[in-house]
């Protein structure tokens, strides 16, 4: 089957474009998009991954206190909502997704590299998060095996992403609603029971904490575009991604940190206190189910993405024939190293939002940016990215394998030991935005209307 869409073929006029030739309908309001971005702010994954901003060691032993790392969750998520809204905005005002304004940023060429790595990460999340329904479920109900879960939670991601916008405005009008009465009932259900001393531990290693919330909210910052396109106004778009998303982070990582707490601070069984109060599983169903938008957003930007390398690629070829391969993925795989899997997350699209900020709203953005098949390569923006990768490492080397140990060897070289105080998130987003004001001198594109 041809992923090629011909042109005399047009989405409906509320609907996303099947191809980049297409273009794309501005029918998304502020309630529309703050439901959108709240939704993806209550997560399975911020239960069960709420443990990674108590800063745990290797061994798995958190480092800072239950109140620590609730602190350090919200400074993480309110700064990683301002800098979600902050990529919200090119979308908003171009009309274009995420991966090709980096064409803008980087050049044509130049952007198949960040493209590359944003589609191996969203289908890495839209893996991880089958593997999450399928366990959640499970915890419902084992009396079905893994695969049925998985192969469900599949068929309902892939039929969502055929109709994107439609699916925007089913979570507005249904799911959001239910999703606050399920976090309002836990809290009240959860809150009744005997917490431990939420201030036990240190706050030795807040920064680490803060780092891995805001990493999940950078996670959809390469992605935001490919939704805030179809927004009436930049305000709406702003807004609902700062305020909405942040909102429902904070609200589901707390609740999941004193899931935590009353379990003794064992992941793996983070879904119990949920399950054992009086209609926990009923009310947990719903959950599992809204998970699916998760994986939604995941795989439909991912099909986004390519676009951006095949612009007639059709989007729903590419979403079906994605669908099946996370399906096939999550049916395999298990989830492993979540930490470190956010770190990589962070020190890649950190910076190159810090990059992407700086030269939109102060740079050459301001004249516009040049969106063409033939947009010439910007290097001086690849080295200012670059750079603050390499002080995010410096600072956070993460946990993955040779990796870290590679960053290791050069903060012995360099003589070089980060202070605890020091947030990788924050110095990199800086140093990258510093760079690329300061090398802008180099390259002074012509705005181009794309192709």
């Amino acid at each position: 089957m041809s992923a090629v869409q011909p042109k005399s073929v047009d989405a409906p006029r509320d609907e996303a474009p099947y191809t980049l030739d297409q273009p794309a309908p501005r029918v998304l309001g502020f309630w529309d998009q703050s439901a959108f971005w709240a939704n993806l702010g209550v997560s399975l994954l911020a239960f069960s991954g709420a443990y990674t901003v108590l800063a745990p060691t290797e061994d798995g032993k958190p480092t800072i206190s239950i109140m620590a790392g609730i602190t350090a969750m919200i400074v993480g998520t309110v700064i990683g909502g301002l800098m979600l809204g902050l990529a919200a905005v090119p979308g908003a005002r171009t009309g274009q997704p995420a991966m090709v304004l980096l064409r803008g940023l980087f050049g044509a060429r130049p952007s198949y590299l960040p493209t590359l790595l944003n589609v191996a990460q969203l289908i890495g999340w839209g893996t991880f998060e089958l593997i999450t329904i399928a366990g959640a479920a499970q915890a419902l109900y084992d009396g079905v095996p893994r695969w049925v879960y998985v192969v469900a939670a599949g068929v309902i991601t892939t039929v969502l992403t055929i109709w994107p916008l439609g699916s925007v405005r089913m979570l507005r009008r249904y799911v959001t609603v239910a999703v606050c009465v399920a976090l309002v009932y836990f809290y009240v259900q959860l809150l009744r029971e005997p917490l431990p001393d939420l201030n036990r531990g240190s706050w030795n290693g807040f920064w680490i904490g803060a780092d891995a919330a805001l990493a999940v909210s950078i996670s959809w910052v390469p992605v935001a575009a490919d939704y805030t396109r179809h927004s009436r106004t930049q305000r709406a778009a702003f807004g609902a991604a700062t305020v909405g998303y942040s909102i429902t982070q904070i609200i589901a990582y707390v609740l999941g940190l004193f899931a935590l707490a009353l379990v003794a601070g064992d992941s793996s069984r983070i879904y119990d206190p949920f399950l054992h109060v009086t209609l926990g599983a009923l009310i947990f169903a719903i959950f599992v189910l809204r998970e699916a938008d998760q994986s939604f957003a995941n795989v439909y930007s991912t099909a986004v993405s390519i676009q951006n390398l095949v612009p007639r690629a059709d989007r729903r070829v590419l979403s079906v024939a994605l669908g099946v391969l996370i399906t096939v993925l999550a049916l395999a795989l298990d989830i492993n190293d979540y930490a470190g899997f956010l770190s990589l997350i962070g020190s890649v699209f950190v910076p190159m939002l810090g990059v992407l900020a700086a030269d939109f709203f102060l740079g050459s953005g301001r004249r516009g940016w040049n969106t063409a098949r033939s947009a010439p390569a910007r290097w001086n923006m690849i080295v200012a990215w670059l750079a603050g990768i390499v002080v995010y490492q410096l600072i956070n080397p993460g946990t993955v394998a040779h990796w870290t140990d590679l960053w290791q060897d050069v903060q012995k070289a360099l003589h070089f030991t980060p202070a605890s105080w020091m947030s990788a998130s924050l110095f990199s987003f800086l140093v990258a935005a510093g760079a690329a004001l300061l090398l802008a001198p180099l390259t002074r594109p012509k705005p181009e209307t794309p192709a």
